[in-house]
């Protein structure tokens, strides 16, 4: 996955800026390397994708400018040779190397040019300044903060910035930073014109964009494995890639040992596509014994990215441990985009497409977070195609009323998409939705409240809650959570938009817990 952190000044000193990117070293843990500009550091963790032998290792260097990159640039052999065209050479086969080349020859334009995930900083050697940059979704993570003397760092994660900064902020996604100021170079949940295809020829985009996304994300010079909850989504993902894989994918699902719903579908969808399938078990112990662990890797209170993580923690960290897999392909986005159970509540279809829109601005700070500190913390690298660019923008740009929930059945124009062609047992394909944290066993969520209700007394609840201005716990596990937080990243609760909610302004959404299982409409989701 990678790290990287700049600190764009001359007063910061090595072994502070050592001390904070130490703290990331599991995101890249193959190779390190801190360079002083001049005017500052650029620091960089690497874990080896893409390009794996040292002539990879970054800071790139070109004409006396630097540049980090976390990330993954799809199709940058054709930029690359474009390049060579100009003039460049290159030393590597690392996909990042086109970056500098590339801001030469393209200035900030650069960045909405990118079919990428990424996060990048770049020192300017003939400016001597510091530029950086965000991919439009924020799959890969960034924040930045500024010191006491007002210089700007920027960072992988959170953590790495603590003590450093006053106040820690996430790096906005679609963003890039140059001359002091922040500017929007692509605002991807904004849509310019609304597609008026037919459902059929919406359905077949869908389903050509989606392959087209999977495809490019099992390019790697790394081995490839698959998260599978045998749910629609993530099985989608894998049944694409089994198709388009010369040997059987390996796939891994997690479960408590007792009630989890989501392995047995699991198994179905990997017995169907012929995948190498390894299921893994969680117990009550690892459950609540990791749940510190896990909010420090986060850095978030937010209920339902809190309990969705400990099953992705605990699989990622298996897969680590027990396989040489470097890349993780995911299911993650594509609720935002096709909807919620909640969103069956939305009382139009212009409301359904805001809060799309807003789940999609907001979506770095919750899912995208969770995928990614759970694969990172693990030495592995996450892969979203939900999250491809084309495919986001596509289905964003779609005719709310086609996607707004009038078919009886949630995320009907993906189901549809994938209907022909047998790609998913019936079973699987048309399944109702089950919350991510309930489908790896409703038994999960229970543990955590119980453990919480045992912390705190009634009126320890209340006058614990008073100290808090800015999201305020409603519960006692809301309450463990940000303790919890605070332990690890004082003051900072603002780097999250509050808690992930249903939207309570709608009628059956007015609920105190994250979980669809406490919608009217969560039914057979849960079976």
């Amino acid at each position: 996955m990678c790290s990287i952190m700049g600190y764009c000044g001359s007063s910061v000193t090595l072994d502070k800026f050592k001390k904070g990117f130490e703290r990331t070293v599991s995101r890249g843990p193959d190779a390190s390397r801190i360079i002083d500009t001049g005017k500052g550091l650029l620091g960089f963790h690497r874990l080896s994708i893409m390009g794996l032998t040292p002539s990879g290792m970054q800071p790139f260097e070109l004409n006396g400018s630097y540049a980090v990159c976390n990330g993954e640039i799809y199709g940058f052999k054709e930029e690359k040779e474009r390049l060579i065209e100009k003039g460049y050479s290159f030393q590597s086969e690392s996909d990042c190397e086109i970056l500098l080349p590339m801001f030469f020859e393209y200035g900030t334009e650069m960045f909405g040019m990118l079919d990428a995930e990424f996060a990048c900083i770049i020192y300017d050697g003939r400016t001597g300044e510091y530029v950086a940059a965000r991919d439009p979704v924020g799959i890969r993570p960034l924040f930045y903060g500024y010191d006491e003397d007002g210089i700007i760092l920027f960072a992988s994660e959170a953590k790495n910035l603590t003590g450093m900064v006053q106040n820690i902020l996430p790096f906005p996604p679609g963003y890039y930073y140059i001359h002091g100021k922040f500017v929007r170079y692509c605002d991807i949940s904004k849509v310019d014109t609304v597609c008026r295809d037919s459902l059929e020829d919406v359905c077949i985009h869908i389903r050509e964009k989606l392959i087209k996304g999977v495809e490019k994300r099992l390019v790697a010079d790394a081995k490839v494995g698959f998260l599978l909850s045998g749910g629609l989504d993530s099985s989608l993902v894998c049944a694409i890639a089994a198709r388009k894989s010369k040997t059987p994918i390996k796939t891994f699902a997690i479960g408590m040992s007792e009630d989890a719903i989501d392995l047995k579908y699991a198994k179905q969808v990997a017995d169907y596509i012929g995948s190498d399938h390894t299921e893994i078990f969680m117990t009550p112990d690892d459950v609540t014994g990791s749940l510190e662990e896990v909010i420090h890797i986060l850095g978030t209170y937010d209920i339902t990215t809190i309990r969705a993580s400990i099953g992705m923690y605990h699989v990622c960290r298996a897969i680590h441990k027990q396989t040489d897999i470097r890349v993780l392909l995911t299911g993650e986005i594509s609720d935002e985009l096709f909807g919620y159970k909640y969103t069956d509540f939305a009382p139009s279809p212009e409301a359904f497409q805001k809060e799309s829109e807003k789940r999609i601005r907001e979506l770095h700070m919750y899912d995208v977070l969770r995928a990614d500190r759970c694969i990172s913390v693990n030495s592995l690298e996450a892969r979203v195609p939900f999250g491809d660019l084309d495919f986001v923008k596509y289905v964003l740009s779609l005719n709310p009323e086609l996607k707004v929930n009038r078919y009886g059945k949630g995320k009907y124009l993906l189901r549809h998409a994938f209907e022909d062609g047998e790609w998913l047992p019936d079973e699987i394909l048309w399944r109702e939705k089950a919350a991510f944290s309930d489908a790896v066993g409703h038994s999960m969520v229970d543990y955590l409240i119980e453990y919480a209700q045992q912390c705190y007394s009634n009126e320890e609840f209340g006058k614990r809650c008073r100290k808090y201005d800015y999201a305020k716990p409603f519960t006692k596990e809301s309450l463990l959570y940000r303790e919890i937080f605070e332990k690890y990243y004082p003051g900072q609760a603002e780097m999250i938009a509050g808690f992930w909610m249903p939207n309570k302004d709608w009628e059956g959404c007015n609920v105190n817990d994250p979980s669809a299982r406490v919608l009217s409409n969560y039914g057979s989701s849960g079976i």
